[in-house]
């Protein structure tokens, strides 16, 4: 099984309080439905936990503008803790075997909880202390 990044993305106030934005590039890793502009699929995170959620494209505009609506993506953010300056990491785990493709994806939901020699370190949110974020 292959296993492709799709995206990396810092959180914002607005990813927390209402939909995350969706890098465009990354609409090639998903199939939407003939004539859809939303769709459905699940990512599974670090703890095995299954999540849906639903990513949309607007169908009008120069550019899709892809976001996974805050219907779907508030559970997530509620359910991990998440806060501005967290982010989260999608990524397309795909193989060839038994004649088609298969998908699976995953998702990360990560803290930054310390600098070390000049570099950040992050960590899953659930392996981060109660008392959140260490500085």
């Amino acid at each position: 099984m292959e296993q492709v990044h799709l995206f990396t993305k810092k959180l914002k106030p607005t990813h927390i309080s209402h939909a995350l934005s969706f890098p465009t590039h990354a609409l090639d890793a998903f199939s939407f439905p003939e004539g859809a502009h939303t769709m459905r699929f699940e990512a599974v995170d670090s703890t095995d936990n299954v999540w849906g959620f639903c990513l949309s494209s607007r169908l009008t505009g120069s550019y899709p503008k892809p976001v996974l609506l805050r219907s779907s993506w508030r559970r997530f953010v509620e359910q991990k803790g998440l806060v501005p300056e967290d982010r989260v990491a999608f990524f397309m785990e795909r193989s060839g075997e038994a004649g088609g493709m298969v998908r699976r994806y995953t998702v990360r939901a990560e803290r930054k909880v310390m600098m070390l020699m000049g570099q950040d370190v992050w960590v899953d949110v659930e392996d981060v202390p109660l008392y959140g974020p260490l500085n």
